[in-house]
């Protein structure tokens, strides 16, 4: 094979992903066996519009559910909807085999919600964005 030519896309069409996971899909296969990719998503609606005002996004891979959103409206935070949402992804992911969960979160974010929660941290980015930390966290589910 010749030398690949490398090309930036600064706006790509979102299929380009599609093609670029195509191989590292087919090398993680190989060596741990299929690999199910099942999105999540746990909406918080408006009563009166229906409209989503917040929720949950997620992915299951491998074994673990990925948090990759969670919006509560400032003015509803503290009525325990952040941890219904996450009571419900743990329901799905136990549902879908997973052995646990894990997100990341930034220090003037949410820290100690994912603490009492039952997260424990696992990795640490300084500095991320103004001065502020992101911290990585997981939750294993007990079976």
């Amino acid at each position: 094979m010749s030398r690949p030519v490398i090309a930036v896309e600064e706006k790509p069409d979102p299929k380009l992903r599609d093609e670029i996971v195509k191989p590292l899909r087919a090398y993680n296969e190989s060596k741990i066996g299929p690999i199910k990719v099942e999105p999540l998503a746990i909406t918080l609606n408006d009563p009166d519009t229906g409209a989503v005002i917040g929720g949950l996004w997620g992915t299951s891979a491998v074994g673990l559910l990925y948090v990759d959103l969670l919006v509560v409206p400032e003015e509803l935070r503290g009525q325990g909807l952040g941890r219904e949402l996450l009571a419900k992804a743990e329901d799905m992911a136990h549902k879908r085999g997973c052995q646990g969960l894990w997100l990341y979160t930034a220090t003037f974010q949410a820290p100690a919600f994912y603490e009492k929660l039952g997260f424990t941290p696992f990795g640490h980015l300084p500095n991320y964005a103004a001065g502020h930390d992101n911290i990585y966290y997981c939750k294993r589910l007990s079976r």
